[in-house]
Formats: C-alpha cells, structure tokens, sequence
C-alpha cells in the first residue's frame, strides 16, 4: 500500500473527533485529532455544520494533501452513498443527512461514510486486535452497545445495513426494560454504561460522588474493587446479560475470535469474570473456546476504520 493521508472523522452523540489518519504497509497512524462537542440536541443541520468545520481545520492541521476524507457516524448509514438513513432519538435530525454529498460540496474532496461500529470494526479487524484472525465478531460497550462482524477483511452489512446490532438482541434480563430504540428486553439497555449505574443506584448506590458530581462508571468500578457490594453486583447484572448474548451470538456466526472494546470493556474482575461465565453457559461446545481478546486502537479504532474504508471504496470506485 501506499502511503495514502485521509482526514479521518468520528461522530458520535456526545464529541466529534477529526484528524490525520496516514496508512501505509506499516502501522496505521492517527495524528492531530481534535475532538469537539456535537451538540446533537440542536439538530442535523447544526451538526453536519460542526463536521464540515472540523474537516477544514483538519485540512488545515495536515503536513501533506489528504486524498480524502473518511467518516465513521452514528446512525444507519449506507456506505454506497454516504447518506444517514437512520438515526435514533439520540440525534435527532441526523436521519435522511446526505452527508458524503454535503461535505464533499464543502470541502472539495471525496468523502466515504460508514457506521460507527462497523468503522471500529473494520479498524481491529484490519489493524488491531483481529489482524491476524479470518474472522472477528467486534463488540463495543460505552454508552450503547455495538458490533458488527468482520469476514477476510469484509463487514457484514446486511439488507438494511444494520447488521451487527448486538445492543438491540433479545436478552432475558432485560424482559420489560425500555430501550432507546422503542423495543424492550433489549441487551443494551441494562449492559451499557448508563444501565450500569442505573442498577447500582437501583441497589442503594449514591447518585453523586466528591462534592456532587453525577455518578460515572469509573467510580463505580474503582468502588467494586474495594468491595462495595452495590457496584459488584451492579458490573455482574451487566456482565452476565452481555456474555449470554455474545455466546449466543457465536453459536450463529462462529467467528475466530470475539474483540470486546470500549469503556466498559475497562471494568474490573467482577464484570470481566461475569462476562466469561455467562459466555460459557451459552456458548455451544465447538465455539465455546473462542477467545475474547481486548481491542487494541483504543479510541483510533472508528478514525482508523473510516480511513480504510474511504480508501477500499476510492478503489473501488476507480477499479
């Protein structure tokens, strides 16, 4: 490969993060990435507006002329034309963006899109933990809960391009919890991290911690490693819920390895521990040694992603 510079964007629901992804035969690098608030509440077009701003100042950051720019987004994306074609209450306006179109018009440069998870997929799977594995089912737990699976270096896109929605799979302990797709006794609900701190208040945790601050995952996994039984219970309940569905996900996809990243992924041995015991209990005999490895870009893995997928589909497009 040649050494190729793409501005690289991230948008999520809470930061947008652009940079300088350089690819090579080498290691991918991520260099000069500025993050920014998205502002989701204000609408699609407010931040569509923040983006492309982002992208010229990015522009502007880079040593050397980018070729193009690479976008990995929150929603539904269909990567053929880089349109939004959904997006949840978390974004709202976001759905029916043309967002490839738009920032190309912007910016003078083409662009290529594509979901956030599959992006962070496709970034471990080429690049990261699963680069040396024909196979990875990709598992990303923060906020929400994401996935997507990976095959010889291709994403499973599906017929609407959601496939991989593991955070929206049935899960028995979630029977009657509301998720933020509409449905209920979805896995993301209770195995995120705001489903995490709403279990351990649930259980008598405090609501706020040094001076007032809202109380964070963080300090509820610094509190079950101390013991405090509300935050061990807490991690397990989501721990439990989350390997019951990746095992019964390895039982249909039989993947060669599961990466399991994002903040969440973070906790301590009574999650971890809680996640590798329901996994077994579901995980049929011939899948049940899978091996669920961390990731290894860290919070590059969507930037990385989006640059390799802009320049897949620019060869695409030329070939």
């Amino acid at each position: 490969m040649e050494r190729t510079t793409i501005v690289a964007v991230d948008i999520g629901g809470t930061k947008i993060a652009c940079g300088i992804v350089t690819l090579s035969d080498d290691a991918p690098r991520a260099d000069k990435v500025e993050k920014m608030p998205t502002e989701a509440a204000q609408g699609g077009e407010h931040v569509l507006a923040r983006v492309i701003s982002a992208v010229r100042a990015a522009i502007e950051r880079a040593d050397e002329p980018p070729v193009g720019v690479g976008i990995s987004s929150a929603g539904v994306v269909d990567p053929r034309t880089g349109d939004i074609t959904f997006a949840n209450e978390l974004m709202p306006g976001w759905g029916g963006t043309r967002l490839a179109a738009e920032v190309t018009a912007a910016v003078g440069l083409p662009c290529h899109v594509l979901n956030d998870v599959h992006a962070h997929a496709l970034g471990e799977a080429r690049w990261g933990g699963g680069r040396d594995a024909s196979s990875c089912l990709v598992v990303a737990v923060g906020t929400g809960i994401g996935g997507a699976f990976v095959e010889h270096g291709h994403i499973m896109l599906g017929a609407h391009d959601e496939a991989g929605h593991i955070g929206h799979v049935c899960c028995p302990a979630a029977v009657g919890v509301p998720c933020s797709c509409g449905a209920t006794a979805h896995l993301e609900p209770i195995g995120a991290g705001p489903g995490i701190i709403r279990e351990y208040i649930r259980r008598g945790g405090d609501e706020t911690y040094d001076g007032g601050k809202p109380m964070d995952g963080a300090e509820i996994d610094r509190r079950a490693a101390v013991g405090d039984e509300a935050a061990k219970g807490a991690e397990e309940r989501a721990g439990r819920a989350l390997g019951e569905v990746m095992g019964s996900m390895c039982n249909m996809l039989d993947p060669a390895c599961v990466i399991l990243s994002g903040s969440v992924a973070q906790c301590g041995p009574d999650w971890s521990d809680a996640v590798a015991a329901a996994f077994a209990e579901q995980a049929m005999p011939p899948v049940a040694k899978t091996p669920i490895i961390g990731g290894e870009l860290g919070g590059d893995a969507p930037l990385i992603g989006a640059a390799e997928n802009f320049v897949r589909s620019a060869y695409i497009d030329v070939n």
